[in-house]
Protein backbone atom coordinates (compact mmCIF):
# COMPACT_ATOMS: atom_id res chain seq x y z
CA UNK A 1 0.00 0.00 0.00
CA UNK A 2 0.92 3.29 -0.57
CA UNK A 3 2.31 5.18 2.47
CA UNK A 4 0.56 8.36 1.94
CA UNK A 5 -2.31 6.19 1.59
CA UNK A 6 -1.94 4.21 4.85
CA UNK A 7 -1.05 7.77 6.70
CA UNK A 8 -4.27 8.97 5.35
CA UNK A 9 -6.57 5.93 6.33
CA UNK A 10 -4.26 5.99 9.99
CA UNK A 11 -4.90 10.01 10.55
CA UNK A 12 -8.75 9.44 9.83
CA UNK A 13 -9.01 6.30 11.95
CA UNK A 14 -6.93 7.68 15.05
CA UNK A 15 -9.15 11.16 14.51
CA UNK A 16 -12.23 9.15 15.11
CA UNK A 17 -10.56 7.03 18.01
CA UNK A 18 -9.55 9.51 19.88
CA UNK A 19 -12.52 11.81 19.66
CA UNK A 20 -14.52 8.50 20.63
CA UNK A 21 -12.19 7.83 23.63
CA UNK A 22 -12.75 11.87 24.79
CA UNK A 23 -16.30 11.87 24.49
CA UNK A 24 -16.60 8.29 26.66
CA UNK A 25 -14.32 10.28 29.11
CA UNK A 26 -16.42 13.23 29.72
CA UNK A 27 -16.55 17.17 30.01
CA UNK A 28 -14.18 17.28 32.94
CA UNK A 29 -10.64 15.87 31.60
CA UNK A 30 -11.38 18.68 28.47
CA UNK A 31 -10.29 21.09 31.11
CA UNK A 32 -11.59 24.73 29.35
CA UNK A 33 -11.58 23.42 25.49
CA UNK A 34 -13.88 21.82 23.47
CA UNK A 35 -13.39 18.45 22.10
CA UNK A 36 -12.87 18.90 18.89
CA UNK A 37 -9.98 21.24 20.33
CA UNK A 38 -8.47 18.30 23.08
CA UNK A 39 -8.75 15.95 20.12
CA UNK A 40 -6.36 17.93 17.72
CA UNK A 41 -3.95 19.04 20.96
CA UNK A 42 -3.37 15.15 21.62
CA UNK A 43 -2.99 14.20 18.11
CA UNK A 44 -0.99 16.72 16.46
CA UNK A 45 0.98 17.44 19.53
CA UNK A 46 2.02 13.59 19.26
CA UNK A 47 2.64 14.08 15.48
CA UNK A 48 4.54 17.20 15.83
CA UNK A 49 6.60 15.19 18.54
CA UNK A 50 7.64 12.05 16.55
CA UNK A 51 8.23 14.22 13.57
CA UNK A 52 11.54 15.73 15.63
CA UNK A 53 12.88 12.41 17.32
CA UNK A 54 11.58 9.59 14.85
CA UNK A 55 14.68 9.88 13.05
CA UNK A 56 13.77 6.37 10.86
CA UNK A 57 10.71 7.66 8.94
CA UNK A 58 11.15 10.41 6.07
CA UNK A 59 9.81 13.87 7.60
CA UNK A 60 7.39 13.88 4.60
CA UNK A 61 5.16 11.24 6.26
CA UNK A 62 4.76 12.74 9.53
CA UNK A 63 4.32 16.59 7.59
CA UNK A 64 1.72 15.00 5.57
CA UNK A 65 -0.12 13.67 8.65
CA UNK A 66 -0.06 16.70 10.28
CA UNK A 67 -1.93 18.39 6.95
CA UNK A 68 -4.50 15.81 6.97
CA UNK A 69 -5.36 16.19 10.84
CA UNK A 70 -5.48 19.88 9.82
CA UNK A 71 -7.69 18.88 6.66
CA UNK A 72 -9.96 16.75 8.66
CA UNK A 73 -10.18 19.09 11.52
CA UNK A 74 -11.30 22.04 8.79
CA UNK A 75 -14.22 19.52 7.20
CA UNK A 76 -15.36 18.85 10.59
CA UNK A 77 -15.93 22.37 11.87
CA UNK A 78 -17.26 23.55 8.55
CA UNK A 79 -19.99 20.18 8.60
CA UNK A 80 -20.65 21.03 12.38
CA UNK A 81 -22.07 24.56 10.96
CA UNK A 82 -23.71 23.09 7.93
CA UNK A 83 -25.14 20.54 10.47
CA UNK A 84 -26.38 20.96 13.87
CA UNK A 85 -26.88 17.11 14.48
CA UNK A 86 -23.38 16.84 13.57
CA UNK A 87 -22.55 20.15 15.50
CA UNK A 88 -23.56 18.41 18.81
CA UNK A 89 -21.40 15.49 18.12
CA UNK A 90 -18.60 17.92 17.93
CA UNK A 91 -18.98 20.16 20.38
CA UNK A 92 -21.13 18.38 23.02
CA UNK A 93 -24.38 19.86 24.57
CA UNK A 94 -24.87 21.91 27.51
CA UNK A 95 -25.74 19.70 30.82
CA UNK A 96 -27.74 20.93 33.73
CA UNK A 97 -26.02 19.18 36.74
CA UNK A 98 -28.01 21.95 39.60
CA UNK A 99 -31.16 22.40 39.75
CA UNK A 100 -33.09 24.71 42.48
CA UNK A 101 -30.46 23.55 44.49
CA UNK A 102 -30.07 20.03 43.52
CA UNK A 103 -27.64 18.34 42.26
CA UNK A 104 -28.38 16.63 39.16
CA UNK A 105 -26.88 13.19 40.10
CA UNK A 106 -27.20 11.58 36.90
CA UNK A 107 -25.86 14.23 34.72
CA UNK A 108 -23.33 14.28 37.02
CA UNK A 109 -22.62 10.34 36.57
CA UNK A 110 -22.60 10.45 32.18
CA UNK A 111 -19.91 13.03 31.90
CA UNK A 112 -18.03 11.58 34.62
CA UNK A 113 -17.85 14.97 36.68
CA UNK A 114 -17.52 14.53 40.56
CA UNK A 115 -18.54 16.47 43.32
CA UNK A 116 -15.11 17.81 43.75
CA UNK A 117 -14.96 19.15 39.77
CA UNK A 118 -18.60 20.61 40.45
CA UNK A 119 -17.82 22.24 43.90
CA UNK A 120 -14.25 23.70 43.02
CA UNK A 121 -16.13 25.66 39.96
CA UNK A 122 -19.04 26.49 41.85
CA UNK A 123 -16.17 28.34 44.47
CA UNK A 124 -14.47 30.29 41.41
CA UNK A 125 -18.08 31.31 40.58
CA UNK A 126 -18.69 33.00 43.98
CA UNK A 127 -21.07 30.22 44.94
CA UNK A 128 -20.23 28.85 47.70
CA UNK A 129 -23.44 27.04 49.05
CA UNK A 130 -24.92 24.99 46.61
CA UNK A 131 -28.45 25.77 48.52
CA UNK A 132 -27.72 28.97 46.94
CA UNK A 133 -27.79 27.93 43.22
CA UNK A 134 -30.78 28.21 40.82
CA UNK A 135 -28.89 26.50 38.08
CA UNK A 136 -25.29 24.96 37.06
CA UNK A 137 -24.90 24.35 33.78
CA UNK A 138 -21.39 22.42 32.27
CA UNK A 139 -20.76 23.76 29.20
CA UNK A 140 -18.95 21.81 26.45
CA UNK A 141 -15.54 23.22 26.86
CA UNK A 142 -16.17 21.42 30.41
CA UNK A 143 -16.58 25.07 32.22
CA UNK A 144 -19.45 25.69 34.60
CA UNK A 145 -22.10 28.58 34.15
CA UNK A 146 -23.85 29.47 37.05
CA UNK A 147 -27.21 31.05 38.10
CA UNK A 148 -27.84 32.19 41.71
CA UNK A 149 -31.33 32.45 43.01
CA UNK A 150 -32.61 35.43 43.21
CA UNK A 151 -32.26 36.38 47.12
CA UNK A 152 -28.71 35.10 47.13
CA UNK A 153 -27.65 37.30 44.44
CA UNK A 154 -26.00 40.66 45.00
CA UNK A 155 -27.87 43.78 44.60
CA UNK A 156 -26.63 46.40 41.42
CA UNK A 157 -26.60 50.04 41.09
CA UNK A 158 -28.95 49.01 38.78
CA UNK A 159 -31.27 47.51 40.32
CA UNK A 160 -31.97 50.67 42.45
CA UNK A 161 -31.69 53.29 39.45
CA UNK A 162 -28.40 54.89 40.88
CA UNK A 163 -25.53 56.11 39.10
CA UNK A 164 -21.74 54.55 39.56
CA UNK A 165 -18.29 56.86 39.07
CA UNK A 166 -15.81 55.35 36.86
CA UNK A 167 -13.70 52.26 38.76
CA UNK A 168 -10.85 51.49 36.59
CA UNK A 169 -7.87 48.71 37.26
CA UNK A 170 -5.80 48.99 40.44
CA UNK A 171 -1.76 50.10 39.71
CA UNK A 172 0.26 47.44 40.82
CA UNK A 173 3.00 49.52 42.99
CA UNK A 174 4.39 46.87 45.03
CA UNK A 175 5.40 42.97 43.73
CA UNK A 176 7.12 40.86 45.80
CA UNK A 177 8.80 43.75 47.53
CA UNK A 178 10.05 44.89 44.31
CA UNK A 179 8.52 48.79 43.82
CA UNK A 180 6.54 49.49 40.00
CA UNK A 181 7.96 52.81 39.50
CA UNK A 182 6.28 53.26 36.13
CA UNK A 183 3.58 52.96 37.96
CA UNK A 184 4.05 55.11 40.73
CA UNK A 185 5.29 58.10 38.14
CA UNK A 186 1.91 57.39 36.32
CA UNK A 187 0.06 58.39 39.34
CA UNK A 188 2.18 61.77 39.87
CA UNK A 189 3.37 59.60 43.36
CA UNK A 190 6.64 58.85 44.04
CA UNK A 191 8.37 56.38 46.62
CA UNK A 192 8.26 58.65 49.70
CA UNK A 193 4.54 58.64 49.14
CA UNK A 194 5.18 54.91 49.48
CA UNK A 195 6.90 54.53 52.42
CA UNK A 196 4.83 56.86 54.16
CA UNK A 197 1.61 54.91 53.68
CA UNK A 198 3.02 51.86 54.30
CA UNK A 199 4.12 53.75 58.02
CA UNK A 200 0.55 54.65 58.11
CA UNK A 201 0.06 51.14 58.47
CA UNK A 202 2.22 49.89 60.78
CA UNK A 203 4.24 48.25 58.22
CA UNK A 204 8.36 49.49 59.13
CA UNK A 205 10.20 48.00 55.66
CA UNK A 206 9.80 47.58 52.43
CA UNK A 207 11.15 43.95 52.80
CA UNK A 208 7.79 43.03 54.80
CA UNK A 209 5.38 43.84 51.87
CA UNK A 210 4.47 41.13 49.09
CA UNK A 211 1.73 43.17 47.23
CA UNK A 212 0.82 46.25 47.00
CA UNK A 213 -1.82 48.28 44.86
CA UNK A 214 -3.46 51.64 44.51
CA UNK A 215 -7.34 51.71 43.53
CA UNK A 216 -8.55 54.72 41.30
CA UNK A 217 -10.20 56.22 44.69
CA UNK A 218 -6.87 56.27 45.87
CA UNK A 219 -7.09 53.61 48.76
CA UNK A 220 -3.66 51.38 48.85
CA UNK A 221 -4.79 48.22 49.24
CA UNK A 222 -1.62 46.49 51.39
CA UNK A 223 -0.27 42.44 51.67
CA UNK A 224 2.25 41.31 53.82
CA UNK A 225 4.73 38.35 53.59
CA UNK A 226 3.29 37.34 57.04
CA UNK A 227 -0.21 37.55 57.69
CA UNK A 228 -1.17 37.51 61.57
CA UNK A 229 -4.35 35.65 61.51
CA UNK A 230 -5.60 33.72 64.45
CA UNK A 231 -7.24 30.84 62.51
CA UNK A 232 -7.55 29.79 58.69
CA UNK A 233 -10.38 27.74 57.48
CA UNK A 234 -8.99 24.22 56.11
CA UNK A 235 -11.17 23.26 53.05
CA UNK A 236 -9.52 19.69 52.68
CA UNK A 237 -10.60 16.46 54.09
CA UNK A 238 -7.90 15.87 56.34
CA UNK A 239 -8.46 14.97 60.10
CA UNK A 240 -7.56 17.30 62.50
CA UNK A 241 -3.24 16.85 63.22
CA UNK A 242 -3.31 14.84 59.63
CA UNK A 243 -0.19 15.91 57.53
CA UNK A 244 -0.43 16.39 53.78
CA UNK A 245 1.09 13.65 52.13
Amino acid sequence: MNPYLEILIRAAGAFAAVFFVTRMIGKSAVGGLTIADWVNGIVIGSIAASLVVELNEPPGYYIFGLLVFMALTIIAEWAGTKHRPLHKVLTDEPTVVVHNGKIMESNMHKMRFTIDDLTSQLRQKNAFNIADVEYAIAEPDGQISVLLKGQSRPVTPRDLNLSTPYQGVPSELVVDGVVIKQNLEQNNLDEKWLYDELQKQGIPSLKEVFYASLDTDGNLYVDQRRDDLEYIQDITDKLPGEKSQ
